[in-house]
Formats: structure tokens, sequence, C-alpha cells
């Protein structure tokens, strides 16, 4: 494992390829192919109305890596659904807007969506096993995936399919198609989804904690492999992880999220260098030293809360060690705006703390393991 850090900045473990992470940069980036504006996402539930994302708004250029970061239970997620239009609108409210190549999301029938899906966005989940059907083998259920989009013979599919499987790295591709999901380990069932999602060539590719069940040395396989992928396909990606190595290794840009709401934006380095928000600062509190060496964690007091009951004024502010440095108790009380806090325009934060780059800087970044 390798370390990630700018001057001032702290050290943030990642895999040795962090360098690999950088070659979006090189691609040719065209204008934002995601465009996510004020997005609302509500359940109703017998409590109540769930408030899972409020006023979500990012773009994601083709050829970069957005990574969506928080706790379970901050709307990643959600959000990420709603691009893929998985949202029954019967029980969901969706407000807002979503545009894709400029074609608007949010409103579209079922019938439009599905065609949306797969070929103008594609999304690989957490757990393979689940997104697997056991009764059916691997490559009828990739070929599946395709012929939606395409009108081809069984035979034709059937090669598309092998030469995808052998492009995201598995081997034998023409055998294992008549494989079965439990004849692959975690790692190859994982490879066979993101084959599964490319198949079509979508432009945005999403990514919601793909590796999260994977040991160690495959999650940094996989990791190479959507890397390599996006520089082949030109596509935008949208990366959700709680895993701030993860971040390091593989994104452009960063949204922190906490409670249905942005609460930091930025690139990787400002944002894992110097962040802005105490929420933050817990993220990377919270994670081991690179060394490996006995260090004191400081985590994050208290638990997330409910999105049934969201605290009023900042939602953080229940679990904040700076809530008293604001006057006028405006952290109860007042919603922060997502604006920039520091003379970079372009690295926001929702927090009512003046200067809080110095406060990092010289308060926080020494207590950092």
């Amino acid at each position: 494992m390798s370390e990630v850090s700018t001057t001032g900045g702290p050290a943030v473990r990642a895999p040795q390829t962090v360098t690999r992470a950088r070659r979006a940069d090189q691609a040719a980036v065209g204008e934002a192919y995601l465009q996510v504006n004020d997005l609302v996402v509500e359940f109703n539930t017998q409590d109540g109305v769930l408030k899972a994302v409020q006023g979500l708004s990012y773009e994601v250029q083709l050829g970069k890596t957005l990574a969506i970061v928080g706790e379970s239970g901050s709307g990643k997620s959600v959000s990420c659904m709603a691009i893929m239009g998985l949202h029954d609108p019967r029980s969901v409210k969706l407000g807002g807007s979503i545009r894709l190549g400029g074609k608007e999301i949010v409103g579209l029938q079922r019938s439009a969506l599905r065609q949306h899906r797969g070929r103008a966005a594609a999304m690989i989940f957490q757990d393979p096993q689940s997104s697997l059907h056991p009764y059916f083998t691997v490559g009828n259920q990739i070929a599946e995936a395709y012929r939606v989009h395409n009108t081809v013979s069984k035979r034709a599919a059937r090669n598309k399919v092998v030469e995808m499987l052998a492009r995201v790295g598995i081997p034998n591709a023409r055998r294992r198609y008549d494989d079965y999901p439990h004849h692959f380990s975690g790692g190859m069932q994982q490879r066979a989804m993101i084959a599964m999602a490319l198949i079509n060539d979508p432009k945005l590719l999403i990514a919601d904690e793909p590796t999260t069940a994977l040991d160690v040395t495959v999650q940094a396989q996989i990791l190479d492999l959507i890397s390599d992928l996006q520089n082949d396909f030109g596509s935008a990606v949208v990366f959700i992880t709680h895993d701030l190595g993860v971040v390091a290794e593989i994104a452009d840009d960063v949204l922190v999220m906490y409670a249905g709401r942005a609460v930091e934006k930025g690139t990787v380095k400002e944002v894992l260098a110097e962040p802005l928000h105490p929420y933050a600062w817990g993220l990377l509190g919270s994670m081991p030293a690179v060394s490996g060496a006995p260090t004191r964690l400081q985590p994050i007091p208290g638990t997330p809360p409910s999105l049934l009951a969201v605290p009023n004024g900042c939602a953080f502010h229940p679990r904040c060690r700076y809530l008293e440095r604001v006057p006028g108790d405006r952290c109860r009380t007042e919603l922060p705006e997502l604006i920039s806090r520091t003379m970079n325009q372009a690295h926001l934060s929702r927090c009512h703390l003046d200067h809080p780059d110095q406060i990092f800087a010289a308060e926080v970044l020494p207590l950092l393991p």
C-alpha cells in the first residue's frame, strides 16, 4: 500500500496504482454528461416522510470520476438509483433535475427508462451474488442485457459476451460463458457484473461500493479494471464508497454527503488534504494510519440522524466538536449554504465556521493518525 499526500495534508492509504487514477486527466474531456440539479428523493412511510436526498447538485464530465462518500444512510446509493430510474414513482417522490447527455430523466415513462438503463447509464452493485440469478448461466444473463438494446442473433450476442468477458479479465471466457454464478469466485462474479454493465457501452458508469465484499488484493484488481475500462470507453464514472483510500486512488473529484445533503465538494486533493467541513475531518480521523503503527483514532461522536427527523439547522451539529465556535446558535437554527469558504472558489463546504482551513491546519491535522 502507498500514501497519497500533499503539502500540509494527511497521508491517505491507497493501493500502489495511485498514478493510474490520473489517466482520465489525459483523456479528451467533453461537457458534463451527468448533470444533477437540486435533486430531492423522499419516501412515504408509515412513520412519516423519509427525506433521503435534499437539494443535491453536481456534475460529472466524460472521462472523469466523481467519488461520493459518507456513512451508511447519507443518501449516496439512493441518489444514484434515481439516476438509473430505479425508484417506484408510486411510493417515491422525485424532484429536481437529472440530465444525461442533455436528456431529462426525471419524469420519464418506465418504457423510456428501460431504454435508458444499460445504454445511457449502467450500475455495478455492491453484492454480485444478489445481482446474478443463480438459475441462469452467467453468459446468458449478460447476453440478455445486450439483446435488450441490440437486435442481434443469439450467436452474435454470445460472441459479444465472450469478447466482453475476456476484456474484463475472465480466463477461458468462451468456456466460462456456460458456467453458473456459483462456479465463479467473488472477484470473478464482480468482473462478470462489470462486463454486464459495460456490454452496451454506456457513457455513465455508477459503481456502488463494488469492492466492499472482496479481499484487498481482488479489490485492487477491480479498481484497476474499472480505471482501465474507463480509459477505453471514455465514460463518466460515479463511484460510491466509504473508503477514503479508494477515493485517493480512483477519483478526480469528491462529494461528501451527510443526512441527504452535500456538505463538501472539491477535487480529490482539496477534500483529502485540506478538507473544510468537520464531518470530513471526522472521516479522516477515523482512518487507521498508513504505516499500520498503533495510533489513537479520532472517531466521530454519536450516530447519523434518522432521515425521518433530520435536525434543524446543520444536520451535523449534534455530533460536531466545533458547535460553540459559531455565535448566535446558528448551527442549531440555520442551514448553512454550500458555498466557498476560502480563496478557492471551486472548493465548497456547508458549514458556518469562519476560516475552516486555518482550524484544520492548526487543530485537526496534528491529531490525525
